[in-house]
């Protein structure tokens, strides 16, 4: 397949946005950011790879846990600047337990409680 764009647009610490789906459900699971680094490993091993911007490291998704997510498809957007990954998760995605890491809805509260 030829490449239609050019390369992945990073943003000014290096990284870019990256959405897991279940590539079963289509449920939006977690959003991440992987860097050149991690989005090469994402391809080589067929399994999810992150740049953690708090523990400015490499992490395997469920390395630790055993929910590791199988890459299925991944997509680039119109603007290169965003990845979409299509994943089989073998487990909960959440750190806290649960299926995605969408399970909050967003009230005024939360936005009143914002600071900046």
């Amino acid at each position: 397949m030829a490449v239609k764009g050019k390369g992945l647009k990073l943003d000014d610490k290096g990284l870019v946005a990256a959405i897991v789906q279940d590539a079963n459900t289509n449920q939006v699971l977690m959003l991440g950011y992987m860097n050149k680094e991690s989005a090469e490993l994402t391809l080589k091993t067929g399994t999810v790879w992150f740049y953690s911007r708090s523990r400015q490291e490499l992490w395997n998704k469920g390395a630790t846990s055993g929910n590791m997510l199988k890459v299925k498809e991944l997509w680039l957007d119109c603007d290169n600047d965003a990845v979409l990954v299509k994943a089989e998760p073998a487990g909960p995605t959440c750190h806290t337990g649960e299926v995605s890491c969408f399970f909050e809805p967003l009230t005024a509260e939360h936005v009143a409680a914002t600071e900046g």
